[in-house]
Order: structure tokens, then sequence, then C-alpha cells
């Protein structure tokens, strides 16, 4: 019996131990929000940038300057990707990943040569997304990525040249509508 114990004790230890390593830790996308859309403009910038693992670039010479489309469909609603995330020219602030204006065009702005996710842009935009919610909306959620059904976690998505990312979100059992290809104005072209 006091081997038992022992043992119970032992692991009981264990677990609140690794309870309060885990507290500890910062989880990308902790504190982003769950609420239903409109989702606006986080106001602190650098907070939303530092959460994303992105730096301010400001003025700096750019190795990688490239766009990414992202459209959001709340049923057969749009969802507004707010203008200037990660981006404010009165403050002299551009995070490597913004926006400018209310397009759903993603910036990828960088000094230097790496790959970001569309993940970090929602832990940017103070969003929750992952493989079966985007913010507060549930139910089925339908990726697309150039066109073509992606079955992974949408958080892993690169942002590269010109890719279009699509994510709807419709009620259990409705069949999801791709969207059309994106417009791109001319100069993006």
């Amino acid at each position: 019996m006091h081997r038992r114990s022992s043992t119970v004790v032992t692991a009981t230890a264990l677990v609140t131990l690794l309870g309060s390593l885990l507290a500890g830790c910062s989880v990308p996308g902790s504190d982003t929000s769950t609420a239903a859309p409109p989702w606006p403009r986080p106001t602190d910038l650098e907070h939303r940038a530092d959460q994303a693992g992105l730096q301010d670039v400001w003025g700096e010479r750019l190795a990688e300057h490239v766009h990414t489309h992202l459209s959001i469909t709340d049923g057969h609603s749009p969802v507004v990707v707010p203008g200037n995330v990660g981006h404010s020219a009165s403050e002299h602030f551009a995070a490597q990943l913004h926006t400018h204006d209310t397009s759903g065009i993603l910036h990828v702005e960088s000094p230097t040569r790496e790959t970001f996710t569309l993940g970090q842009f929602f832990d940017e935009w103070g969003v929750a997304l992952g493989p079966a919610h985007v913010g507060g909306l549930r139910g089925d959620l339908t990726v697309w990525v150039d066109g073509k059904r992606f079955l992974g976690n949408p958080r892993s998505i690169a942002l590269t040249n010109r890719r279009e990312i699509a994510l709807a979100v419709t009620t259990i059992g409705e069949v999801p509508h791709r969207p059309a290809p994106f417009d791109w104005p001319p100069q993006y072209r």
C-alpha cells in the first residue's frame, strides 16, 4: 500500500510541475479573439507584431516583397480583413507582414528572406485561427489555396507571391462555395 501511495504522490507532483511549466509558456495566438466578426484592426500594433514573431521594418531595405490575397466568408457573407493591420504611417511602423487597405491583400515586406504564414497574420490581427474555426466562427471550415482544397491546418499556409487563400465557414453539412479567383489590381500583376 505504501508503494502505491508514493507512486500517486510522484505522479501528482509531476503533473503539478508540468502544469506550472506550461503556464509560463507562450502559445501563439493565446490572446486572440474568439468573438464573431467583424474583427477590427488591433490598436496595439507593436505588441501584436511581437506576438506573431514579426519585426518593425519601417524604412529598411527589402530583400523580400510579396503579396498574398486572403478572403474569408461566413456562410455566404464576406468578412472584411481590415486595413493597416501591422501598419501605421503616422507611427512609422510596418511589421514584416501587414495590410494597407480592406482588399484582403497581405503584404510581406522583409529585409531577409523568410517564410511567413497565415497563422502569423492571424496572431498579428488578434483573431484566433485553427483547423476548425476562424475567430468565433465555428462549423465546417473549408480552405482553398490557389483554388485547390487544402486539408491541413490553415495556420501553416505559407504566404507566397500572388497566392490566393480562401477560408469559408459554413453550417455543418452545408456545401461551401469556392470563391472566384481574385482579380489582382494592375500594380500587383
